[in-house]
């Protein structure tokens, strides 16, 4: 016999009663138990469907892209026409045709103007058209557009400085994927900064692009007793070669001005102070294979960037050729009687620099490096256990830089007790170290030759060699957020040389790629 109904009182009652947060975690733990089921059978069924029917002859007869209002139709043309069977010698087989079709998606994918997942469809046309075979197939892609407009605002805190900023960007402005960014900050540092860039892909190739850009900056540099104010702009060319190597070539013009000395400023700063112009081109490549760019447990990363200014038609009045170097490598670290991975990692860092003074066109001699110019090195996110800057020459309390430098660390990473393997927080223990040394001759007084600066390079790149590096250890907590790393650590600085700046205790850093 059925039950009578609940009256009103009763109704009322049921809808008062809170709700079990263990029976509500159950039944969401079941839903998405019972989707994770259904989409691995469909994906089940449809891997039994291609593999019977794999070697199935077909020919691809239209590509449609559903709902990209906004993108250009030549654009997406660039991209599916050369797919199309008409284009090609031979009919596709099934498999090779889903392939080829899951290629161009993943094009899209990288444009950053569509939401994941991008759904593909396939369906056979109108038996009605006289002009299709029993062989053609129609696909579709159904996407979902970004939104063309993103404001953003916030607050950064973090390598001794702490700002606000906003973001505004204009997403697929034309209809060709395009980008429009425009940066403002404020900060105890970097008292502003403006920055404004304009980025397109080359032939609706998500792995070719070019980006024009601007910028207006003024940077407290208390290390060394300045102000500097920048001006100017670039054009780079980025693409990714086979293998996933990157590249960029760019070329940068800037007008520096150091400004606002202290009244305790050192000579060396006082001399560099004014107006330059640096014109010049630059190269950087980067592979990197590491299972998670912040917090690695496998793999390996090398980076190099080569920068040549002020030589022959690239004018300006300051002239050199300054490289830099870096590598990481990471290894997981497997416990006896622990299943799978341990969560335990060892990775090691190396960079090195050098900058080697050239002649400008409208100088017979070679000048000495500017102080804008020069490496430096020390602080939370390259040598711990140092202030920033805290490594290399100094005139006085100034750290004003080095033309070579050298540095290494190598890091063991635990598991937090009682935390997980699979969330990004560690407990890491560090060694690192390295020099930052000035040329052996200086150029100010006019006498170097083009022989005596390279005599001068060689010998003090030979002197990174000689004695120990300043050195530093310690223990910290690391988190892998998303977008940068923080680090937590208690440094104790091992070997430090006469004026350099170590920091003994704790120090935060916040980086993207920390030593």
């Amino acid at each position: 016999m059925a039950e009578p109904l609940d009256t009103e009182d009763h109704i009322f009652e049921n809808l008062q009663k809170q709700v079990d947060p263990k029976l509500s975690a159950a039944k969401s733990r079941a839903a998405q138990e019972r989707e994770r089921e259904y989409y691995e059978k469909a994906q089940r069924r449809f891997g039994d469907l291609v593999g019977t029917n794999s070697t199935l002859p077909c020919t691809i007869s239209s590509i449609r892209v559903l709902n990209a209002n906004n993108t250009r139709k030549g654009f997406l043309a660039r991209i599916f026409d050369p797919i199309l069977s008409v284009n090609q010698d031979r009919p596709y087989t099934l498999a090779e045709a889903i392939r080829e079709v899951s290629i161009g998606a993943d094009k899209l994918h990288k444009f950053d103007i569509f939401h994941e997942p991008i759904s593909i469809f396939l369906d056979k046309p109108s038996q009605t058209d006289p002009s299709t075979t029993a062989s053609d197939l129609d696909v579709y892609l159904s996407v979902k557009e970004k939104s063309r407009i993103l404001l953003k605002t916030g607050t950064d805190v973090g390598n001794a400085e702490g700002s606000a900023y906003g973001t505004l960007l204009l997403r697929n402005v034309f209809g060709g994927a395009e980008a429009f960014n425009v940066n403002a900050s404020l900060g105890t540092r970097t008292r502003s900064a403006y920055q404004a860039t304009f980025e397109t892909p080359i032939l609706s190739n998500p792995d070719l692009r070019v980006e024009v850009g601007g910028l207006a900056s003024s940077t407290d540099k208390s290390w060394a007793s300045h102000e500097e104010v920048l001006k100017g702009g670039w054009a780079k060319l980025r693409w990714i070669a086979k293998g996933g190597h990157k590249h960029e070539f760019g070329y940068n013009g800037v007008w520096r001005q150091i400004t606002g000395l202290a009244s305790n400023a050192s000579p060396t700063v006082r001399a560099d102070a004014g107006d330059t112009v640096k014109s010049s081109v630059s190269h950087t490549w980067i592979t990197d294979r590491r299972n998670n760019p912040l917090l690695p447990s496998r793999g390996y990363y090398a980076k190099t960037i080569s920068e040549i200014a002020g030589w022959g038609p690239l004018q300006g009045d300051v002239a050199f050729w300054k490289s830099e170097v870096e590598t990481q490598t990471a290894f997981s670290v497997p416990i006896p009687g622990v299943e799978g991975d341990s969560g335990v990692s060892f990775t090691t860092g190396i960079r090195a620099g050098v900058l080697y003074p050239l002649t400008l066109a409208s100088e017979p001699k070679p000048e000495a490096s500017h102080l804008n110019d020069r490496f430096q090195l020390g602080g939370p996110t390259d040598v711990r256990g140092f202030r920033l800057a805290g490594l290399g020459p100094r005139d006085g309390t100034d750290a004003v830089g080095g033309d070579v430098y050298a540095a290494g660390s190598a890091n063991l990473l635990f598991p937090v007790p009682g935390v997980g393997t699979e969330r990004p927080f560690r407990i890491q223990a560090f060694l690192n170290g390295g020099r930052l040394l000035a040329l052996k001759h200086s150029a100010r007084d006019g006498s170097r030759d083009r022989s005596t600066t390279q005599k001068s390079v060689y010998s003090t790149i030979a002197e990174l060699g000689s004695g120990l590096p300043s050195m530093a250890a310690g223990i910290g907590l690391v988190y892998a957020h998303p977008v940068a790393r923080f680090e937590l650590n208690f440094s104790l600085p091992l070997v430090l040389r006469k004026g350099e700046d170590a920091r003994k205790g704790l120090q935060f850093g916040i980086g993207i790629n920390l030593l």
